[in-house]
């Protein structure tokens, strides 16, 4: 029937969606670029977290991460474009606006394309507030309701819905990558690592990666992680998705404490990607919690 609208969905790189998820839901990804020097690569295309963070500890320098360009974003929202003449929704959801510039990126896309007089396409683009699979659990949401014939406004209630009910923690290992990137002073780190300091980081309501506590050795950040959860009263029937870069040991130890205090319906295994893999560096644990 003319004149009924589709709503698609697009993402970028770090929302760290795997391959086959996308394909399966419909999730199309406008890519960022990670630069080593002189080398330039599509994230998540020509390379994978694997090879990312062999390159990442070999490196001299922390890379350079660059959003894509508004073009970038044009291209893929016309290429969208249906055609039978119906109009497309799409629904664009990027990495926090306080971390990248890809949001912006995406919002001036959509301004060219308004500019352009194109009225079959129409783009609502969403500032996640968050990243990696705080991300993701928004684009699964709005990709699911999609396919299941959900109008846009429903569908971005459902994402404001998700973002909210997500609890993210992060665990890393060293506090190098944070001092390499900035985020961190040197004495600091150095101190840090000598008394085997983990810092428990979050992605804050601005969208921010914020401190919520650091604890010295690994299992018991682990435990206060779980700690944590009891405070902010997750629910006791919970998803949860487990991430982490060479420490496969690690994200079992905390999916058993997590595990022996709450009901987990569903877990899956994530992969952090260049962008919060390039401050956090090998060794981090994440978790993403959303009530079953």
């Amino acid at each position: 029937m003319k004149g009924l609208s589709k709503v698609r969905i697009v993402t970028d790189s770090t929302a760290d969606i795997p391959l086959e998820i996308r394909e399966k839901l419909g999730i199309e990804m406008v890519s960022l670029k990670v630069s080593f020097g002189k080398d330039t690569y599509i994230d998540g295309v020509s390379l994978t977290p694997e090879e990312f963070y062999d390159k990442l500890v070999a490196a001299p320098a922390l890379p350079i991460t660059s959003q894509p360009s508004p073009v970038d974003f044009q291209q893929k929202y016309e290429s969208l474009a249906s055609e039978d003449g119906e109009k497309v929704e799409i629904i664009s959801i990027h990495l926090s606006s306080v971390m990248s510039g890809t949001y912006q990126s995406a919002v001036l896309a959509k301004a060219m394309i308004e500019d352009d007089g194109n009225d079959r396409i129409s783009v609502t683009v969403v500032d996640s507030m968050s990243a990696s699979y705080g991300i993701g659990v928004q684009v699964l949401a709005a990709a699911e309701a999609a396919n299941a014939g959900k109008s846009k406004e429903e569908i971005l209630e459902l994402i404001e819905k998700a973002r909210k009910e997500c609890d993210i923690y992060f665990l890393v290992d060293t506090l190098d990558y944070l001092h390499k990137g900035g985020r961190l002073g040197r004495a600091s780190a150095m101190i840090g690592s000598l008394l085997n300091i983990k810092p428990i980081l979050t992605i804050d309501n601005d969208g921010y990666v914020a401190p919520i506590d650091k604890v010295r050795g690994q299992k018991k950040a682990m435990a206060r992680i779980v700690e944590l959860m009891k405070e902010r009263g997750s629910s006791k029937a919970i998803h949860i998705k487990l991430a982490h870069v060479r420490n496969p040991e690690g994200a079992e130890t905390l999916k058993q404490m997590i595990a022996a205090e709450y009901d987990i319906v569903s877990c899956m295994d994530w992969t952090i990607g260049a962008v919060i893999g390039t401050y956090t560096g090998p060794g981090i644990v994440a978790v993403f919690i959303s009530p079953a």
